[in-house]
């Protein structure tokens, strides 16, 4: 088992190496996973299910990316404060959903190939070109275990791009196992002209309405804000037990 983490550790790098031109590259077939020899799956001793709430929408003061921190594995808590909202660069904010391990790594790779991008280009990948080469990165592991949903949050646009290479753009995008919930309090609040303010409190409120109903999400919410000067993230991030207080004390009677 070992020796296959190896292999595939070793092909993830290959794949994301192989391109001289970032947008236009084809992947080997040495480099292409799980072929005849290797096996699709490895058996687990039990299920380890896991979930997460994250959001992004846009209005007229720029975009906002908000996620709760809450990393889960199966009924246990793994980890109370994973960060799911991460900085690419001053003007892109990445959300990840899916394996933490799984995110961790391709928005490590998805780093690097951008800043040798801009290093050999003297310009930014723009948001597009950086979904689309994540896409094809990731399009050879599609019906793997690999498990990476990406939220690219740019100051004027966002995509989402899947394990299976899925790639799709939209003003709203919840991404997984609260986004229903998610989503039923952004299609109720959300329009163009809020405010900053009240763009901060719908993405918290969406989020926490999330992890009342969702077991998978909760502890905080982690909010950044990207315009066309950069992001910025409110610190510390919010509770959700003081959102839950806040909210049962001002709730009006029926």
């Amino acid at each position: 088992m070992a020796s296959d983490r190896a292999q595939l550790r070793d092909k993830i790098i290959a794949i994301s190496l192989t391109n001289n031109s970032l947008l236009n590259f084809e992947i080997p077939n040495s480099a292409l996973l799980f072929s005849e020899n290797h096996p699709s799956s490895v058996s687990r001793p039990f299920l380890l299910t896991h979930g997460t709430t994250t959001l992004g929408f846009i209005f007229q003061g720029g975009v906002i990316a908000a996620a709760d921190t809450r990393a889960s594995a199966g009924g246990l808590v793994a980890c109370p404060s994973s960060h799911k909202v991460i900085p690419i660069h001053s003007h892109l904010v990445v959300t990840s959903s899916g394996s933490s391990a799984d995110c961790t790594l391709w928005k490590r790779i998805l780093y690097r190939e951008m800043r040798l991008y801009e290093l050999r280009n003297k310009r930014r990948l723009s948001i597009r070109g950086s979904a689309k080469l994540l896409a094809f990165m990731l399009h050879p592991f599609k019906g793997t275990d690999v498990c990476v949903a990406l939220t690219l949050c740019g100051w004027d646009r966002l995509i989402f791009v899947c394990s299976d290479g899925t790639r799709l753009q939209n003003n709203v995008i919840s991404v997984g196992s609260g986004s229903p919930y998610a989503y039923g309090i952004l299609d109720d609040g959300l329009s163009w002209n809020l405010s900053n303010k009240e763009a901060f409190s719908l993405a918290r409120q969406a989020v926490f309405r999330a992890t009342h109903r969702d077991a998978y999400s909760g502890n905080n919410v982690d909010l950044f804000h990207i315009t066309a000067e950069g992001w910025k993230t409110l610190i510390p991030p919010v509770e959700f037990l003081k959102l839950h207080a806040h909210n049962k004390s001002n709730k009006k009677p029926c």
